[in-house]
């Protein structure tokens, strides 16, 4: 008897109103412009199909959201299973009094503005947080004195069977740059709340924020943003990521097109033809040095994600 082949996964999923993209390229969906591609990359149509769609996948096919790829490296050899794109769909941002509600695809800079717009203080440090507000929930994303943890107000998200949960801000679990949130539960959306200002203070809070980050950080190149977590407690004497890193020697330290950026050595920089793995290493030396250096262990802030290449193919 011949043995029972299983399907491929494309003929596994369930009906959705929004599109499917076999084995898309995933590295130009991604800031360092590098990795691998996704089995399914999967568009929903709107919050609606995408719950359905949980709701009804097998739940042994891995399931992986992916923003704007800010804060993010995809391993060469891409992501297997489904990456949900979490777009305009998703990215809707209304206001209610002091409060703004956006979706987990509403990117921080444009729900700092609609604050800004409305006259509602305190998400001014939204303008230096690049990508979405779903990645910001998830790792208390944080800047310029203020986190997460101090605007948000509620939150939403679906779990792998499709169930819808409703979250407070004691549920998420907060702590520095991580949240308690299971990783299988996909955020859907946030209630954040403010304080009543004038639109052109937060507006000139909003500029100094964007010139600080144009003056220390390599912004017009293929980054990932902050690569490793600065130290928590006394262990590196107060010293930041970045300054262990520059005390370690690895200022400009390259593999490569992989390089530790000369402008603020807690970033990586791809200069061009750099794969993930290379970044990766990298990372890794500079940690291994820091870690020589000084006794201090970094901790990645990136998120690294996906297979070596050959690796399962």
């Amino acid at each position: 008897m011949p043995l029972k082949r299983p399907l491929p996964l494309a003929e596994r999923l369930p009906s959705v109103r929004g599109t499917f993209e076999a084995d898309a390229d995933l590295g130009k969906l991604t800031w360092f412009r590098v990795g691998g591609p996704a089995e399914i990359l999967f568009k929903p149509a709107d919050e609606e199909d995408l719950t359905e769609f949980i709701a009804n996948l097998d739940e042994d096919i891995p399931l992986t959201v992916l923003g704007v790829g800010s804060n993010l490296l995809i391993r060469d050899g891409g992501i297997e299973g489904v990456v949900i794109r979490l777009g305009k769909a998703l990215a809707g941002i209304s206001v209610s009094g002091g409060s703004i509600a956006a979706g987990a695809g509403a990117l921080d800079i444009t729900v700092a503005s609609k604050a800004r717009d409305a006259g509602i203080a305190g998400l001014e440090f939204l303008r230096g947080i690049p990508g979405t507000i779903g990645g910001a929930l998830r790792m208390n994303a944080g800047a310029y004195g203020r986190e997460m943890k101090d605007i948000l107000q509620s939150a939403r998200a679906v779990d792998r069977r499709g169930k819808i949960q409703e979250l407070t801000l004691e549920d998420m679990g907060y702590g520095y740059r991580k949240s308690a949130i299971p990783e299988d539960w996909t955020l859907l959306s946030a209630v954040l709340k403010g304080a009543p200002g004038d639109p052109a203070a937060i507006a000139r809070r909003m500029a100094e924020i964007a010139g600080a980050r144009e003056e220390s950080q390599p912004l017009r190149t293929r980054t990932g943003g902050s690569t490793f977590k600065n130290p928590a407690g006394g262990e590196a004497g107060g010293r930041s990521a970045w300054q262990l890193i520059d005390l370690a020697g690895c200022r400009g330290l390259a593999l490569g097109d992989a390089t530790v950026s000369d402008k603020h050595c807690n970033f990586l920089i791809n200069r061009g033809r750099a794969t993930a793995r290379e970044l990766e290493t990298l990372g890794e030396m500079v940690r291994r040095r820091v870690k020589e250096a000084t006794g201090v262990t970094l901790e990645w802030e990136i998120r690294i994600i996906g297979i070596e290449k050959g690796e399962g193919q």
